[in-house]
């Protein structure tokens, strides 16, 4: 019989995976080495394995005991898997700018989730990385693991990693390109790969806000680099003793929109979903396409699942709110986005003072004209009040059809929301669309405003 001891034992031999739509225009072939096969979804099921059995080796922790790391999701399910087959304690610390379903995941397998502020410097005592440390102090038979300068991190991608692209690649691979955070997995794998090859280039992923580039390129650590920003699992605002500076031959940095809308990308045109860093690293690998050519093989290391970014990165409002939608927004997104996607018309043979009634009980401006089924006009708020003014002893009994503007455009529920601006005008306030089943809808300028 075929089977694994425990879970722990499926970590490793990922595949890799040709990338086809989402590398148009790329000129090298591009293969993603996707992580999400391994059992906690993430690259960090390998390291965090690593770190954990290094520190029963050196008696850093003995049977019944806790462990405690800083992390942003991914490391701590890869410990909490580990805890879980070992038999140990988990509380973890985070900060608050990760998605509820990391917090989520780790509270499910088991471990306690203490959630930090991000935005205080790494010293302060609310910092994720300062309650961890004290945290380990002060509970008896505990370590903490501290992914960012242990060098465990880095090895475990020397010894799995790094071997395994150099196999699957025949080592003909000329490119790699990682997201860096705490650096182990870049550092590592590129460490190995340069062995076997020095000549491999080695590209890692940062992202505004972040100080690697700059230290990187000056030596220089600029404190004035560093700002909040929201991209998930790549970019630090201290310099982790596990990023190898020397290995790495150039920073490429990312913006949060361009990674969030690359990461939806690849879930739509290649069927992979993935974390937010994963877009950012697709996204520099685009940056920098002018510097490959068809004989190069890019590899790309795709870190984690998507999974954990279905409340921000993969939710349309969360994406919306922070304007990173407008590249593929269209015109049924613009309707979703409506709170009322009630339907109201009037016929042309109501009167004023009815089709007012009806724009005032449902506080509308506007309204199509209807007859037969058909529409075949419109009135707005303000054609009703200028003839009111104009005839104010019998104005609300005449019919609307005396008042009758232009129907509102209609346009297709698909159509780029950028083209509807060929059809709104100063005197044309709103288009209508009709969904699948025949139900139509009204999209005014107001609207438009309030969904993006």
């Amino acid at each position: 019989m075929n089977y694994q001891n425990n879970i722990l034992e499926t970590i490793g031999n990922t595949p890799l995976v040709k990338l086809n739509k989402v590398a148009n225009g790329i000129p090298a072939l591009v293969l993603a080495k996707v992580e999400t096969f391994n059992p906690g979804h993430s690259i960090k099921d390998r390291m965090a394995l690593k770190m954990v059995e290094d520190a029963e080796k050196e008696g850093r922790i003995k049977p019944g005991g806790t462990i405690i790391e800083c992390t942003s999701g991914n490391t701590g399910m890869g410990i909490a898997l580990a805890a879980c087959v070992k038999g140990y304690k988990c509380i973890f610390t985070t900060s608050d700018k990760q998605s509820k379903e990391k917090i989520d995941l780790l509270k499910a397998v088991g471990a306690d989730v203490i959630v930090c502020p991000t935005n205080v410097e790494p010293t302060d005592p609310r910092s994720y990385y300062s309650v961890a440390e004290k945290l380990s102090k002060e509970i008896p038979n505990s370590v903490w693991l501290n992914q960012y300068d242990n060098p465990s991190n880095a090895v475990a991608h020397y010894e799995s990693t790094g071997p395994e692209i150099w196999e699957q690649t025949e080592g003909k691979l000329t490119h790699l390109i990682v997201g860096v955070g705490t650096g182990g997995t870049i550092s590592g794998t590129a460490k190995y790969l340069k062995e076997q090859n020095p000549d491999i280039k080695i590209w890692g992923v940062d992202t505004y806000g972040s100080v690697f580039k700059k230290y990187h390129e000056t030596g220089e650590f600029d404190e004035k680099e560093i700002y909040p920003y929201i991209t998930e699992g790549i970019g630090e605002d201290i310099l982790p003793k596990n990023v190898d500076f020397s290995v790495i031959d150039h920073f490429e940095k990312v913006t949060d929109k361009d990674g969030a809308v690359m990461a939806r990308r690849l879930a739509r045109e290649e069927g992979i979903l993935l974390g937010y860093s994963c877009g950012s690293a697709m996204a520099g690998l685009h940056q920098m396409k002018d510097q490959l050519t068809e004989d190069d093989v890019v590899v790309i290391i795709f870190h984690d699942h998507g999974s954990r970014y279905i409340g921000k990165v993969y939710n349309d409002d969360w994406m919306r709110e922070r304007g990173f939608l407008d590249t593929d927004l269209k015109v049924k997104d613009l309707i979703d986005a409506k709170q009322d996607k009630s339907f109201f018309s009037v016929t042309a043979d109501q009167t004023v003072k009815e089709v007012l009634n009806v724009m005032k009980i449902n506080d509308i401006s506007q309204l199509p004209v209807m007859q037969d089924e058909k529409i075949i006009g419109s009135v707005s708020e303000s054609s009703l009040l200028e003839f009111i003014l104009n005839n104010p002893l019998t104005n609300t009994d005449k019919n609307v059809s005396e008042i009758l503007e232009d129907a509102f455009p209609i346009v297709d529920m698909d159509m780029n929301a950028r083209e509807i601006n060929r059809y709104m005008s100063k005197d044309t306030k709103a288009v209508i669309s009709k969904d699948q089943t025949g139900t139509l809808h009204i999209l005014t300028q107001y609207d438009i405003l309030q969904a993006i």
